[in-house]
């Protein structure tokens, strides 16, 4: 956090966040999540907006007609359950980008219509693995070869749960505040991005502060099957300005190396992007805020796409002049995905100060 800033989080907003990252949310599944964050947004906003396929979303001043939006994904990777074996065990297929290899020994959900259903992810004991291979190699986690186990001995028991093919499965592992103000959940992207959002609508109602543009705060579902939330509301709304949030990898943990990926770390500050999709006066326009205001930041480049719905606000609408603000986070797509608090804040306060630098007279034309 700028040291010109003090804390802007509050006890209730804190709490807020708890609430928010421990509901489950899977990709396709949001409903539940998406009732939590415009509950909390409401008392900061003049009008609500939700799609067919549960995209949600905040409007300040919804009558004018030049139109900004800030937008984070509010969906989370999770499982379906495929097929159930005659013994009871529960094979599985990837809901978005969920890894195998940190599946074994997991606990999970597994939602039904009753209610969740506790199971784990099983993996054969170290002393048998390599014994019972028929080619002589420890077995690797794969796709085809996790199960989940329910404690049920017959498929027929595991109907008996309320349990089905289609039902979806996330990790039972919630939010937790680690040394050094290190916050740790599943699903941290991207709902810190949904409660950074929610969060600069607060200070704007807090700080009496009128824009001059209509702000539709949004909170996306399905990026992690391919951006389509965005691609959806992005037609809906024709924004004239589009700031995304989403979180990127700190790229100072071991295994990763810097010389493809850039050199991020959490607690320097958000990320802001440079590519193709990104317009360039936007862009200059927030680190020219960054700078201004003495908020921390960091810069990080893509060769294509940026991966993130920038790409489908960019890109929509005979084109949107579009940037991403991306959030420093240790350990994507795990149950212990890491953000520093001080990003948090200082990612909050980025976006906040850019809206009050635009105005529907400020030039995004290249030429």
């Amino acid at each position: 956090m700028s040291k010109k800033q003090k804390s802007i989080l509050t006890k209730e907003s804190l709490a807020f966040l708890k609430t928010y990252l421990n509901n489950p949310s899977p990709t396709g599944f949001e409903k539940e999540g998406q009732k939590l964050w415009l509950e909390y947004l409401k008392p900061y906003i003049d009008d609500t907006i939700v799609d067919s396929y549960g995209s949600a979303v905040g409007v300040i001043n919804p009558d004018a007609a030049f139109k900004v939006v800030i937008e984070a994904h509010a969906d989370e990777i999770s499982w379906f359950v495929n097929y159930v074996s005659p013994e009871g065990l529960i094979y599985v297929i990837r809901n978005g980008g969920s890894d195998q290899a940190i599946a074994p020994s997991m606990r999970v959900n597994i939602h039904t219509a009753a209610g969740s259903v506790k199971a784990v992810f099983g993996w054969p004991a170290i002393h048998t693995r390599l014994r019972s291979s028929a080619d002589g190699k420890e077995p690797h986690p794969k796709v085809d070869n996790i199960f989940l186990d329910c404690g049920a001995r017959s498929r027929k028991e595991v109907e008996e749960l309320g349990i089905h093919v289609g039902c979806v499965v996330t990790f039972d592992d919630g939010f937790e505040e680690l040394n050094y103000d290190y916050f740790i959940c599943r699903a941290l992207d991207n709902r810190i991005g949904g409660f950074m959002i929610a969060e600069v609508a607060r200070l704007l109602k807090e700080n009496k502060q009128r824009l001059p543009f209509g702000l539709y705060i949004v909170n996306a579902v399905q990026e992690e099957v391919g951006l389509r939330g965005a691609e959806m509301i992005a037609k809906r709304i024709k924004p004239n300005v589009a700031i995304i949030t989403d979180v990127t990898h700190d790229t100072t943990t071991p295994m990763i190396n810097k010389n493809i990926e850039g050199e991020i770390k959490c607690g320097a500050g958000p990320s802001i992007t440079y590519g193709p999709a990104v317009h360039n006066i936007l862009r200059d326009l927030i680190i020219k805020t960054a700078q201004k205001e003495k908020i921390p930041h960091q810069l990080h480049a893509v060769s294509r796409s940026t991966g993130t719905d920038t790409d489908a606000f960019a890109y929509a609408n005979d084109g949107t002049p579009s940037a991403l603000i991306s959030i420093p986070l240790r350990y994507m797509h795990t149950t212990v995905e890491m953000i520093k608090k001080d990003d948090v804040e200082n990612t909050i306060q980025l976006i906040y100060q850019t809206l009050l630098n635009i105005t529907p007279k400020t030039n995004f034309q290249y030429l």
